[in-house]
């Protein structure tokens, strides 16, 4: 487009398209927005708008493409943003003509950083609305202590070596400004980069990453008063008073929003009704605040951003923070935050850097920096006795870069305290500098190996009447009625005590909100039961954490521990198995991925929770229960006196746990059981001789119907099932809540057929095994070609199918088995390998199937063989 001659135009226009100092008159039609097509012979590229499309699609693109290259090396994704900006910018594709001038023309700079400053503005409100000030109350004094020593020396530092090389760095810029500037960029951490590199790298809820998270937050906030204070100092000719007037003038800001915009906000919640959400009148309004707070702000002298951090700051947290945030977020970060990072990669250009002395001064001082900062915190943790590697750890990690240093550099070119040349070397150092993050702390920071394994990771191979130990995960509050009513049924006791760990599991989406909840939560768990606030938890927590505690407060023999985690779905069962093996648990108990509709159906809630549950299934480290609830945790069953469960028996390991629960639970007074065994028509059970070397042998000899085996390997499973039940039957004998029923089919239909005519009103929790009987075995063989839902095995899926007439809640357990041990209903001798090289080895793994020349063998069996009878035969225990 041809450049109107300038004493044609109007003094104003004349004077709005000359800078102060002499450089480049870019005059461009307002009209020109819209193209008519090019069927007009008009190219669209010569227009805003198409032009601007253009230049987001290829942003976005470029840094989704630089996203998924940089995966595999546990990258932030700022880094991709930052790097996507150098390669779309003069750096590498802009040296090409063609591209410099159709996609990226000088023209259009000015529409392109007016956008990414207003998605800059909106995510830094976002940030506010995100961080939580009484973190900082709660951090403690270690926290707060690396926080200063994490900030305060690379300051110093920085502006020390600055000063020195001022002559040879800052040569052609305002001295002061700039090393003010240098000294806020080289101390900032960035909370938002390093809350993703801690999820990632599976050390949020982990001490040191609680330490690293409050110190981080700390660093932020301070990093925001001192960028405050350098940009009311920065302007090369304003004096001392216009500066001090800056300052006053913000200081008046704050407490404006602290005390007359936070009041209005707790008035509006307040009006919100019980049950209802915000309303699109009040969220308008108030991000219509966000852009008042930036031109207040941006008229006081100081920078926009500021404003919106401030605004976001004094809203409280809860459904009106929630209800902000998942309006906005999406579209901020996904689509245009990335427009600020590409403005920050067009804007260096490494052709600019060719002084060599400066790149090494520069470079230099951000190595001492980041030393001081290294140094400084592991002699804080230190004092504190943490261990050298952790204080290493967290010394990288609190020299994370990324997002507010780039905020600060930008500010600091816009306010020409920075020359391109130091802008485009202190970048590239940045993107460096937070590239080393997650490889140095990986290779520092190694998880502790337990050299020693625990025994305890099934029911079986420990006492009915001992203590439990196990995690129940809750997805969200309509999951944990169905986990108490669990407990109920589990007869927790003095004598036989269960000790929960309560885990909230949190599907990690990318937003610091929720994984600083994951780290609030987890250490605000204990703190939770000496009576301290909780308002700094996400409202789902808070009540699923209030739910267990007053649950324990009214039970006696249970001891619960609440915690909370947060991981992407595709690696959640990572985090549990490693929780589960740290506390020694015996079980695991999950939801089904579906829940019950008012017509009596099941609907999916998460499909991402299946693949949790089935990739726990098979990676851990102990037996696990999928708990599908169909009107256990209503309040009518809850509050019976009585519960009748019955535990469906066709053989194998997880029959045998599914049984060694039920064991627990006949404990219980209300508690009514009953055992319904499947057998093949041609089953005999075995009766062998009295031996007094026997473990199970009884001491009574006139019960010819007593099971003696020799404990050992190269047991069947047939002969463990026997022995387990006889065990079973002897400690419960005389028992009137326990009565046994068997049931003689041959086949898949027979074994629906048998089911279906159980009285379906006589039972509300049924409790099966996940694979039921031996491998192949004609009872459920045709029964696993038709599941739909695999990880409940052939029985449970059949169980809550929508063609079946049952709503009875399922439980459907998995025990855990280690290849070659011999499974008995004593507790096992250790074993003779070590356990950590066996579990990671045999994890889950099954016993090999009995033969099939082995399989039902029949031996001579009397009249009164316990296990002999008609299908119809009910005998009391």
């Amino acid at each position: 487009m041809e450049s109107l001659p300038t004493d044609t135009l109007p003094e104003e226009v004349r004077n709005a398209t000359h800078p102060k100092e002499m450089g480049t008159v870019v005059c461009y039609s307002p009209m020109m927005i819209t193209t008519n097509g090019i069927w007009q012979g008009v190219n669209p590229l010569e227009f805003s708008l198409p032009l601007f499309i253009l230049q987001m699609s290829v942003i976005v693109v470029t840094t989704r493409l630089l996203v998924v290259l940089l995966k595999p090396f546990r990258q932030p994704r700022v880094i991709a943003e930052i790097l996507s900006g150098v390669v779309l910018g003069p750096s590498l594709l802009g040296q090409v003509d063609l591209w410099a001038n159709m996609v990226f023309p000088q023209r259009s700079l000015l529409t392109l950083e007016t956008v990414a400053h207003l998605g800059l503005l909106y995510f830094l409100f976002l940030v506010g609305l995100e961080m939580d000030i009484d973190v900082i109350k709660r951090s403690g004094k270690k926290a707060l202590f690396v926080a200063i020593a994490g900030m305060a020396l690379p300051f110093c530092i920085g502006i020390a070596t600055s000063f020195i090389f001022r002559h040879q760095v800052s040569r052609n810029v305002h001295q002061t400004s700039f090393l003010l500037f240098l000294g806020v960029a080289l101390s900032v951490t960035a909370f938002p980069v390093l809350a993703r590199i801690l999820a990632e790298i599976k050390l949020l809820n982990t001490e040191l990453g609680r330490i690293a998270m409050s110190a981080a937050i700390v660093n932020d906030m301070c990093a925001w008063i001192l960028l405050a204070l350098a940009i009311a100092i920065s302007e090369v000719d304003s004096t001392a008073l216009s500066s001090l007037w800056v300052l006053l003038s913000g200081v008046l800001f704050v407490l404006f929003c602290f005390y007359a915009v936070r009041p209005c906000m707790w008035w509006l919640i307040r009006r919100i009704p019980e049950g209802e959400g915000v309303s699109d009148m009040q969220v308008s309004l108030i991000l219509t605040g966000v852009m008042l707070a930036g031109v207040c702000t941006d008229a006081i002298g100081i920078h926009s951003v500021l404003g919106a951090f401030v605004y976001g700051l004094v809203i409280p947290s809860g459904p009106l923070g929630v209800s902000l945030i998942e309006k906005i977020e999406d579209f901020v970060t996904g689509l245009l935050l990335p427009l600020f990072f590409a403005i920050s990669g067009l804007r260096t250009n490494v052709r600019m850097v060719r002084d060599p002395v400066t790149v090494g001064l520069l470079v230099l001082v951000f190595v001492m920096a980041s030393f001081a900062k290294v140094m400084g915190t592991i002699i804080i943790a230190a004092l504190y006795t943490m261990p050298f590697r952790e204080g290493v750890a967290l010394g990288f990690l609190m020299n994370t870069r990324g997002l507010v240093e780039m905020i600060v550099l930008n500010i600091g070119r816009d306010k020409e305290v920075l020359d391109d040349e130091s802008f485009a070397v202190m970048v590239l150092v940045s993107v460096a500098m937070t590239t080393l993050v997650t490889p140095v702390v990986l290779g520092v920071h190694r998880t502790k190996r337990r050299l020693v394994g625990y025994k305890r990771r099934n029911l079986q191979r420990i006492r009915h009447d001992s203590e439990l130990r196990m995690l129940a995960c809750v997805h969200t509050t309509r999951n944990v009625p169905s986990v108490l009513s669990l407990l109920d049924l589990s007869n927790p006791n003095k004598r036989s005590p269960i000790f929960i760990y309560a885990l909230h599991l949190v599907e990690l989406t990318g937003r610091a909100s929720n994984m600083l909840a994951a780290a609030a939560a987890s250490s605000a768990s204990k703190q939770n039961r000496s009576g301290s606030s909780s308002s700094s938890l996400p409202a789902v927590t808070d009540h699923i954490f209030n739910a267990f505690e007053e649950y324990e407060g009214v039970t006696g023999g249970v001891s619960i521990q609440t915690l909370a985690a947060v991981s992407p779905y595709a690696t959640m069962h990572e985090d549990v198995s490693v929780l589960a093996e740290d506390k020694h648990v015996s079980l695991i108990v999950v939801p089904f991925h579906k829940q019950q509709t008012v017509d009596g159906g099941m609907e999916p809630i998460n499909p991402s929770v299946r693949a949790f549950n089935e990739s726990l299934l098979s990676s851990s480290p102990c037996s696990v229960a999928i708990l599908v609830d169909r009107g256990l945790s209503a309040a009518a069953a809850r509050m019976a006196s009585e519960h009748n469960v019955a535990l469906l028996f066709f053989g194998g390991p997880d029959d045998r746990e599914a049984l060694a629960y039920a064991w627990r639970m006949v404990e219980h007074p209300g508690v009514t059981l009953t055992v319904v065994r499947f057998l093949p028509p041609d089953y005999r059970a075995r009766s062998i001789s009295n031996n007094p070397n026997n473990s199970y042998s009884r001491a009574s000899s006139e019960d010819s119907r007593a099971i003696t085996i020799n404990p050992g390997e190269g047991r069947s499973e047939l002969e463990m099932d026997e022995d387990y039940l006889n065990e079973f039957r002897a400690r419960n004998q005389g028992n009137g809540n326990i009565s046994y029923s068997l049931k003689t089919v041959a086949n898949g239909e027979e074994t629906v057929a048998a089911i279906r005519g159980m009285d379906t009103s006589a039972h509300e929790l049924y409790v099966v095994g996940r694979r039921p009987g031996e491998a192949g075995s004609a009872m459920t063989s045709a029964l696993e070609e038709w599941m739909e839902n695999p990880e409940l095995g052939p029985i449970g899926d059949m169980l809550v199918s929508s063609d079946f007439s049952m709503t009875v809640s399922v439980l459907v357990v998995q025990q855990y088995v280690v290849a070659g041990a011999p499974v008995s209903s004593a507790p096992a001798p250790a074993a003779s390998s070590d356990p950590v090289r066996q579990y990671l080895s045999n994890a889950n793994q099954r016993p090999a199937a009995a033969s099939a020349s082995g399989a039902y063998r029949t031996s001579a069996t009397g009249a009164n063989s316990r296990w002999s009878g008609s299908s119809s035969s009910t005998v009391g225990f």
